[in-house]
């Protein structure tokens, strides 16, 4: 049964490899109808990549856009057109002597909420292209900037030129930009060499496997006991467990409003990215179906629909 298929995979990405190379390959190997990624790594980078297998790609909205961390190295003392290490160079500078108060003191400096300028390489789009194709082209398009947050922002190591460094953020940043912004700021210019994402929407490395490990366990047809349950995926979404009557209405499609959701609540945790939305499961938890809240004549809207 396709429910038995469905949930999340997290996929520990390998460098040297695009993202949707990685979902073509555990679409292949897993036999599976559907899958799909909640947020582009870009092929050099490595770490956590969220695949939502057959059912599971419709709760792919609830990941696309929560905080994410990374741990990265960047270069002081030169620039590059990409703002990584895949880039031609584009300016040098012999200066990054920098005490090390100095460099603390401009990390700090980037902690909080700014605006932020998206590279001209990206997959963001302009008339339907890709910026990165337009860029190649000789023709780069330059996006407005948009508000992101920083949460924290560590040194982890420094022995100049590199800087080992860790960052809290919110969906949509660029580390890229982070790190040319950090040498802008210090006068010498910066690229990115080297980043890894090791937590991406509560889910993290540890719970991630080898793109070989996926191999492995596809070929035994085992790939399910590393497989997040899609009730679990969004364990801090207020939920309900459905009683026959609910579940036998969600199953065809028919009005749900207050007086049906009389059952057993799920604990959750406080997460304002799932305000408005109510996941209902079965006893087994199985997910059947998430909503939308209340509308004023009491009735909920159906965001999505699970069948066994």
């Amino acid at each position: 049964m396709e429910m038995e298929s469905s949930g999340i995979i997290i996929i520990d990405k390998p460098a040297g490899i695009t993202s949707a190379k990685v979902i073509a390959l555990l679409k292949r190997k897993a036999g599976l109808c559907k899958v799909g990624h909640t947020g582009t790594l870009d092929p050099f980078a490595t770490g956590v990549l969220i695949c939502c297998l057959n059912q599971a790609t419709r709760l792919a909205r609830f990941f696309l856009h929560g905080h994410k961390k990374y741990q990265g190295t960047l270069v002081l003392g030169m620039e590059t057109d990409t703002l990584d290490i895949t880039g031609k160079v584009t300016a040098t500078c012999d200066q990054i002597d920098f005490p090390v108060k100095r460099i603390q003191d401009v990390f700090r400096g980037f902690v909080g909420e700014m605006d932020q300028s998206p590279p001209v390489y990206s997959a963001l789009k302009h008339h339907g292209v890709p910026l990165y194709k337009l860029a190649r082209a000789g023709k780069p398009v330059q996006k407005a900037s948009r508000r992101v947050t920083i949460s924290s922002l560590e040194i982890l190591r420094i022995d100049l030129p590199k800087i080992d460094f860790q960052v809290a953020c919110s969906g949509g940043t660029y580390i890229r930009s982070l790190c040319a912004d950090i040498g802008a700021k210090l006068g010498c210019g910066g690229y990115l060499q080297r980043l890894r994402r090791i937590e991406s929407c509560g889910f993290t490395i540890d719970q991630s496997i080898t793109l070989e490990n996926m191999e492995i366990l596809a070929s035994q047809g085992r790939l399910n006991s590393n497989m997040i349950c899609m009730s679990d995926a969004i364990s801090t979404m207020k939920g309900m467990i459905a009683d026959e009557m609910v579940s036998r209405k969600i199953f065809y499609g028919q009005p749900i409003n207050d007086s049906d959701l009389t059952g057993d609540w799920i604990e959750s945790d406080t997460n304002d990215r799932y305000n408005g939305f109510i996941k209902i499961v079965d006893i087994k938890n199985n997910l059947l179906a998430v909503m939308e809240s209340e509308k004023e004549d009491g009735t909920y809207d159906y965001c999505c629909v699970f069948h066994p």
